[in-house]
């Protein structure tokens, strides 16, 4: 069974792999045992064992989905599956609405169309922490898979399909002003990337002057031969709409549209980084929300300046949702944010959710009376403009020296005044420039992130940075 564990190892944001090659209904099957070992045995607290399981519009995942349920049914534990696909943000609102023990998600995010994956949640509709997910592979090969016949299963009330989509959609009605947006003229080009956001924004819409156009709304499991990342050099066509034809925002979503990316008029990309900026705003002048502010390690400056002039507490945070997610638990959080596009929001699920980050971007359009790109400038003029720049770095994440990493002394001629290495290695310099090498928790890359007040310096630093993982090249 030491192979088995080899083989499935959970990262940041749950298990992925390859489809045909580790992803196997066997391994599946491995996997759903474990889970429900888990829920059985640690879970005492739960006088009736139940689990949300959904799924994505990925090859396969629906099967997975019901494979899944199956070996939870043969051990005891109720399944409420999924109808049909769906964001793994209504999945999570589900699990807490059906006081369920854990949710299933069977997605592989935004990875490439070959992989596919599972991610726990957790009751309160959270990210799994570590100290699940470590359970949960201890657990793997421990125990003989039982699996019970679908219909069986069904018959016996211990797979029940659910329509998660109806009360999801009723509680980001209520959240948004749609009152104060009703008569807002906005026009609005949604890119869903043939994700499972698909048409849920135009029922959240419903009854407003608002014009939403959707694009790649439909199920396409090879995702154009691309992957559904909403990064730029996914989004040409996107890009290009936004710049030829007359919307006033662009909204992205990737393939379980937990996470968000937005593009200007004009066409021009806008970084999460910003969106979270934004976010905080609207949420603390526009809502009057409390609380503190939380970004990860590799989260822009300009974060720090808006939670200074604020005043409001800012939490740092390794990368990874679920470290946000424990915040936003324990504290009380205006919003949350990670440089991959997952936005945490208040008064609602610790969890990120691509859909209600873009539609509250709308509503501060509307609050503000302004398009998104001039809610952009506004926030450049107050906090300044810093230039975020990521690169994916395909190579062996173990032949990277962090120690050698943490003793540059310089960037460019600029002075290394801060190094952080609680994930990764930041390098802090003297005029806010920095730069951060963090291996991949998922893929065999290295990412390298650099930020500064100018495009072509954090160019510059990027390259920097390059060659220091990777002298030869």
């Amino acid at each position: 069974m030491s192979d088995i564990r080899s083989q499935i190892k959970f990262g940041t944001d749950g298990w992925r792999a390859v489809i045909s090659d580790t992803f196997t209904f066997e391994n599946v099957r491995i996997v759903a045992q474990a889970v429900a070992d888990w829920v059985n045995k640690n879970n005492t607290q739960f006088a009736k064992k139940s689990v949300a399981v959904g799924f994505d519009n990925r090859f396969l995942s629906a099967e997975y989905a019901e494979t899944m349920a199956q070996v939870f049914a043969a051990n005891g534990i109720k399944s409420f599956l999924s109808d049909t696909s769906l964001p793994t943000p209504a999945l999570s609102f589900g699990v807490v609405g059906l006081k369920n023990v854990c949710g299933i998600m069977i997605t592989a995010s935004h990875n490439p169309a070959k992989f596919n994956g599972i991610k726990i949640k957790t009751a309160q509709g959270g990210a799994a922490s570590k100290d699940i997910t470590n359970t949960v592979e201890a657990y793997l090969g421990q125990t003989q898979v039982q699996s019970m016949p679908i219909d069986e299963a069904k018959s016996k009330g211990l797979i029940v399909v659910h329509d998660f989509k109806k009360e999801y959609v009723r509680f980001i009605r209520n959240y948004l002003n749609l009152k104060k947006m009703k008569t807002a003229k906005f026009k609005v080009l949604a890119d869903i990337m043939h994700g499972s956001g698909r048409d849920l924004m135009r029922e959240i819409l419903k009854g407003t002057d608002i014009k939403l156009t959707l694009m790649r709304e439909d199920v396409n499991p090879g995702f154009d031969g691309s992957k559904p990342e909403p990064i730029p050099e996914c989004l040409g066509v996107m890009m290009s709409r936004m710049k030829k034809e007359k919307f006033d925002f662009g909204h992205v979503l990737d393939g379980d549209a937990d996470r968000i990316a937005a593009v200007m008029p004009g066409g021009e990309f806008v970084s999460p980084q910003k969106i979270l900026g934004l976010l905080i705003l609207h949420l603390v002048r526009n809502r009057g929300v409390e609380g503190g502010i939380v970004k990860t390690l590799c989260g822009t400056t300009m974060l720090d300046h808006i939670a200074e002039k604020l005043g409001r507490k800012l939490y740092e945070t390794p990368v990874g949702f679920k470290y946000i997610s424990d915040l936003m638990v324990t504290q009380k959080i205006v919003a949350g944010g990670e440089e991959a596009g997952g936005m945490g929001l208040p008064n609602y699920i610790p969890e990120r959710d691509g859909t209600l980050a873009g539609l509250l971007l709308l509503e501060m359009m509307v609050y503000n009376k302004k398009n998104f790109k001039q809610l952009v400038e506004d926030m450049e003029r107050e906090f300044g403009r810093y230039y975020y720049l990521r690169l994916d770095y395909n190579m062996d994440a173990k032949k990277i020296d962090l120690n050698k990493l943490k003793a540059i002394t310089s960037v460019l001629g600029k002075k290394v005044i801060e190094v952080k290495d609680t994930d990764g290695v930041k390098l802090i310099c003297e005029n806010e420039d920095w730069l951060m090498f963090r291996p991949s928790g998922t893929e065999p890359l290295v990412r390298i992130y650099s930020e500064s007040k100018s495009l072509k310096r954090s160019r510059d630093i990027l390259e920097f940075g390059r060659q220091q993982v990777d002298p030869k090249k």
